[in-house]
């Protein structure tokens, strides 16, 4: 017998649920594990999008982010100060020392996976080498709070504590949110803030923890095509990205190979 949903606010995932987001993690991994490969000089973004596309209908899935309140394409492909949400373009070429976040998910048995990660473009500065390795230290930090029994908004305040301390500031006004049938479920999951707050986390709870750290202010911008989130100061951005359950043992990170 199935066993049947709890619904406290969070959605409380079935072993049958989690096992097929296990699976749409997997592809989102592999896929944004080709896309790194192809991340070079001379690529567009355009071309990007065609791999990430292609790859999810190969493994049996859907592109999560394509038609998803009008976004045009399957891959999220910011570059630089683009915090989020940046379109692939054909114009849009890849330069040396350019870094780009790609951000991705897919659908795979009516469950959804969703991850991201910064990738240099060829040789960076070392200033945008550190910002890509804290951002993604900052999203292991809070990995390591998804733990039964803590409260959500201890998941934020390890991530905003790291940051901060490694000289860099935490977007406030994207975040991340639950995941599992819809892409954004409750509850939001901010990397930011006081721990010790907000619900009790549980066994079967899934969350995209997604960091969006940069180099000057935290504050953000969109652009005229009404998506792409850029740095109000033109400041490097990152973004990490990873979908994470609670389980009774820690946290499980479901977007891995």
């Amino acid at each position: 017998m199935r066993p049947k949903r709890r619904r406290v606010g969070i959605i409380i995932k079935t072993a049958e649920e989690l096992a097929a987001m296990r699976e749409a993690g997997r592809i989102v991994a592999v896929t944004l594990a080709a896309l790194r490969e192809a991340v070079k000089p001379g690529v567009t973004t355009a071309q990007l999008d065609v791999i990430a596309e292609e790859m999810a209908h190969r493994q049996g899935a859907v592109p999560s982010f394509k038609g998803y309140r009008g976004y045009p394409a399957s891959l999220c492909a910011s570059l630089n100060q683009e915090v989020v949400h940046g379109i692939p373009n054909p114009r849009r070429v890849l330069h040396e020392g350019d870094i780009i976040s790609l951000d991705y998910g897919v659908i795979y048995k009516g469950l959804q996976g969703d991850g991201a990660i910064t990738v240099p473009v060829g040789k960076v500065s070392d200033l945008a080498r550190r910002l890509m390795d804290v951002t993604q230290h900052a999203l292991g930090e809070g990995i390591a709070q998804v733990r039964p029994n803590n409260r959500l908004s201890d998941i934020g305040h390890a991530i905003q504590a790291y940051v901060e301390g490694e000289g860099f500031s935490v977007v406030r006004q994207y975040v991340g949110h639950g995941i599992g049938r819809s892409m954004h479920e409750e509850p939001n999951v901010p990397n930011f803030g006081v721990a010790g707050r907000g619900p009790l986390l549980k066994p079967g709870m899934v969350f995209a923890l997604e960091p969006m750290v940069n180099v000057g202010t935290y504050e953000t911008a969109v652009l005229e095509d009404g998506w792409t989130v850029v740095t109000e100061d033109g400041s490097l951005s990152a973004h990490f990205e990873h979908t994470v359950a609670v389980t009774a043992d820690g946290p499980v990170v479901l977007t891995l190979p």
